[in-house]
């Protein structure tokens, strides 16, 4: 195996266009308003239409981007398929459905989490969220932040489907002539669905692969003391099953070859910040104390949630070890002190 990355595609495609990365596969990458700043999303060419794998943020210049790009294709959309319910993948879905007829593929588990999320219901939703980080050890001027943004999802995702195609892990959906597996992966959201072509030699790895950045790992609210990063570290060993010259074609960042070698870096990777936050942990920790250790450069607002929930997440791995252990003091908040 390669000891780097190969990445095929030296240019990006511009706003509103396409750009092919192989036969009948096309990528768009549209703007995020995040220091994340993009989203890869696909067309794959199904018979004398096209398919539409994920749908990006509810932004207006978005919308502007897909009028675009669907009077160029001049096809009409067979169906949408959404790797999961985050409003980067989810949010226009509703709204292209409406404008194109076809309908949604998606999870049983990232539909219910879509909803739940947006109804803020449940034990999902702003207020349960910052009560968590507060437990946590969030000071009150980044809590006070966060329950003011309010329902930041409802924003990105201006409206939710009602309906929706269900599938699971192992199905196959018949695109182009081709079949591409579902391959089910969890830790990053609840049922998060990559697609695998073994004709095409194509992964679309969604959120699970990332070529340049790990993806975020999040404990929610609800499953306050859940192990995602151990069900992430778990999906993502099982994608070394595919041929090394499997082309990733990731949510963020380029196409890229060498599935192998970028599953062992991001192995490496969360075994170094487990390290890092085992270390710190000599004396009873909160994550809220220990952001700085995982996050050394500031964070907005955006950042903070997902840095605080990452923070759990890690702190939950290393108590499922048992390398720390949890305690609720006086105060009420969570701490995490090194294992004897």
């Amino acid at each position: 195996m390669s000891e780097t990355l190969e990445y095929p595609f030296d240019t990006l495609p511009s706003e509103g266009t396409t750009l092919t990365v192989a036969p009948g596969v096309h990528w768009i990458r549209m703007p995020l308003p995040f220091a994340l700043n993009h989203i890869n999303l696909w067309l794959i060419e199904d018979g004398d239409g096209v398919a539409i794998v994920d749908t990006g943020f509810g932004l207006e210049a978005t919308q502007q981007a897909w009028q675009r790009i669907l009077a160029d294709v001049g096809k009409p959309v067979t169906r949408i398929i959404v790797t999961h319910f985050h409003p980067d993948h989810l949010g226009l879905a509703q709204w292209l459905s409406e404008r194109t007829g076809a309908g949604i593929t998606m999870t049983h588990g990232e539909y219910l989490s879509g909803h739940a999320v947006w109804h803020q219901l449940g034990g999902y939703g702003t207020e349960p969220m910052v009560a968590q980080f507060r437990r946590n050890g969030l000071d009150e001027e980044r809590c006070q932040a966060l329950a003011q943004r309010g329902n930041a999802y409802e924003r990105g995702v201006p409206s939710l489907p009602s309906r929706y195609e269900r599938v699971v892990d192992g199905e196959c959906l018949r695109i182009g002539g081709r079949d591409w597996e579902i391959i089910v992966g969890y830790g990053h959201s609840p049922e998060h669905m990559s697609l695998f072509c073994e004709d095409a030699g194509i992964l679309i790895s969604g959120d699970m692969l990332l070529p340049r950045i790990s993806t975020n790992v999040s404990v929610f609210a609800v499953t306050p003391e859940d192990d995602p990063l151990g069900r992430f570290l778990d999906s993502i060993r099982k994608f070394k099953r595919l041929p090394v010259t499997t082309l990733v074609l990731p949510s963020h960042g380029s196409p890229f070859r060498n599935i192998g070698l970028r599953v062992d870096q991001l192995v490496e990777h969360h075994d170094a910040r487990c390290a890092e936050l085992l270390a710190a942990c000599d004396v009873p920790r909160c994550a809220g104390e220990l952001l700085t250790t995982l996050f050394p450069r500031p964070l907005d607002t955006h950042q903070v949630m997902f840095a605080m929930g990452e923070a759990i997440a890690h702190l939950n791995h290393l108590e499922r070890k048992r390398e720390v252990c949890r305690s609720v003091d006086s105060d009420g908040i969570v701490r995490f002190v090194k294992s004897h």
